[in-house]
């Protein structure tokens, strides 16, 4: 778990993470700055998550 804790202090807002390698600290919750207000689209099978905060982004 120690290694899971060092990926949330270095996240990098320009990548585009994927759900399965970094999942939610929090359920439902932007792992950067916890907002829960996240912008959806689908494209090339993969549903994109960004949050409208600070634009942390995820495929789920």
């Amino acid at each position: 778990m120690e290694e899971k804790e060092g990926l949330y202090a270095n996240i990098d807002l320009d990548k585009v993470y994927e759900y399965k390698d970094l999942p939610d600290k929090v359920a439902g919750r932007c792992d950067n700055c916890e907002s829960v207000h996240f912008k959806s689209s689908v494209g090339e099978g993969k549903f994109l998550r960004e949050c409208v905060s600070c634009g942390m982004k995820k495929n789920i």
